[in-house]
C-alpha cells in the first residue's frame, strides 16, 4: 500500500496532466475544457489505485481470488458515456467533438498510468498528446483543406418543384457531385450536396442564380 505522501503526489501529478489537455481543449472553446480533463483523469487515478491496492487488506483470505486490472479497465469502457456526450451532430450533417472525445479517452489512461505509477509514461503521453492536439493542427489543417469537399446547402420554401432546383444545380457545367442528401419536413425540403474540387466561378454562378430564386429560403456555401 503506497504511503499517503504517494497517493498525494500521484492524485496531484493527474491533475497537472489533465490540466494540460484539459488548457488546449479550453483554448479552442470545447464542450470538455480543463477542468473537465483534470476530473477525468484524476478520477481515473484514484480507481487505479482502490484497483491495485484497495483490496490489500483481504488478500491472503481463503477463498479470495482478486484481479488488481478488473476495475481499472472499467474506465476505458466507462469513458465512453462522457465522450459521446462531447460528440455533437449538427443539422448540416457535420460531426464535431471527435478529437475531444478522444482526447477525454487518452487522459484517463494518463490517470490510469499515474495511478499506477508509471509516471513517465503519463508524462510521455501528456506531452505527445499536446503535440498531436496542438503542435500539428497547422499541419492538418493546410492538408485537410486541399483534400477537403464542399458542401452547398439549399432550404427551399414548401411546395417547390424539387427537379427545377435539382437541375439548376447539376446542370452547371464542371460541378462534379460526389453525394447528395435531400431531407423533407412539413415546411421546407433541405437539400445538401458535396462537391468534389470543382470550378469556383461556376458554383458561385449557381449560388447567385439560388439565391435569386423566390422558391429558396436559404444557401449555405461551406469550403
Amino acid at each position: 500500500m503506497p504511503s499517503w505522501q504517494e497517493i498525494l503526489i500521484r492524485l496531484a501529478l493527474a491533475s497537472v496532466f489533465g490540466a494540460l489537455v484539459g488548457l488546449e481543449r479550453e483554448r479552442r472553446d470545447r464542450t470538455a475544457g480543463m477542468r473537465t480533463h483534470m476530473m477525468v483523469c484524476v478520477g481515473s487515478t484514484l480507481v487505479m489505485l482502490v484497483s491495485a491496492f484497495g483490496f490489500s487488506d483481504v488478500l491472503g483470505t481463503p477463498h479470495i481470488d482478486l484481479d488488481p486490472s478488473r476495475i481499472a479497465a472499467q474506465v476505458i469502457s466507462g469513458i465512453g458515456f462522457i465522450g459521446a456526450g462531447t460528440i455533437l451532430f449538427s443539422k448540416q450533417g457535420t460531426i464535431r467533438g471527435l478529437t475531444t472525445a478522444s482526447g477525454l479517452w487518452t487522459v484517463a489512461a494518463i490517470g490510469l498510468a499515474t495511478g499506477g505509477g508509471m509516471y513517465f509514461a503519463a508524462l510521455a503521453t501528456t506531452i505527445i498528446a499536446l503535440i498531436i492536439l496542438w503542435g500539428l493542427q497547422s499541419i492538418e489543417v493546410k492538408f485537410s483543406q486541399k483534400f477537403k469537399q464542399k458542401t452547398l446547402r439549399v432550404v427551399t420554401k414548401p411546395n417547390v418543384d424539387l427537379g427545377e432546383i435539382l437541375d439548376k444545380i447539376l446542370d452547371q457545367d464542371k460541378i462534379e457531385m460526389s453525394s447528395l442528401f435531400i431531407d423533407k419536413s412539413t415546411d421546407e425540403y433541405i437539400i445538401q450536396i458535396k462537391l468534389e474540387d470543382s470550378n469556383s466561378s461556376k458554383i458561385i454562378n449557381c449560388i447567385t442564380e439560388l439565391q435569386n430564386s423566390p422558391t429558396i429560403k436559404e444557401v449555405h456555401w461551406n469550403q
